[in-house]
């Protein structure tokens, strides 16, 4: 299974279709966290399953849960969640839908970790970073219960140093 993941990019639009044609052949899914300010039918938008974050007025869902290949991924902007000062609220409510893998926005922190067996994906912002001068993006790929994370420059260089493994 693989997913590439990209959040808060502020109506950037050439940049989000530079990123699905260059996965669209390898991506089984494409997830955007959040703060498109893209409205829904937008065609840039229309390949990721989307979620409404704190700059967006269309009629995107406040969260939503995808699998594939076995994979359950709860994806939310996070603003809900408090994801600025702690992941515990947004812990519980993953936990509640039965996630094996969070993925979330908002606070344009790029970073993966996993706290009691549940992995936590911010891909960053593809506008305006912060924490780092890259503006990035996150490939998650599963296979064999390892979760492999890679995070890439919105101009699809790998950042190597944020390269990323965990059992799920």
């Amino acid at each position: 299974m693989k997913a590439v993941i990209v959040s808060d990019s502020h109506g950037l639009t050439a940049e989000l279709a530079a990123i699905v044609n260059r996965h669209r052949h390898e991506a089984d899914l494409f997830i955007h966290c959040g703060d498109s300010e893209l409205e829904v039918g937008a065609d840039e938008i229309a390949p990721f399953a989307v979620v409404r974050g704190n700059c967006d007025f269309a009629a995107f869902p406040a969260e939503r849960i995808e699998e594939v290949g076995g994979v359950r991924l709860f994806v939310t902007h996070g603003h809900l969640y408090g994801v600025k000062t702690s992941l515990l609220r947004l812990s519980y409510r993953a936990q509640e839908t039965g996630a094996h893998v969070v993925c979330f926005g908002h606070s344009h922190l790029a970073g993966a970790e996993q706290i009691d067996g549940l992995l936590f994906i911010n891909p960053g912002s593809i506008a305006l970073p912060r924490g780092r001068k890259e503006k990035t993006y996150a490939v998650l790929t599963v296979d064999s219960g390892r979760a492999h994370v890679q995070f890439y420059e919105v101009d699809g260089q790998p950042i190597l140093k944020m390269e990323q493994t965990f059992s799920i």
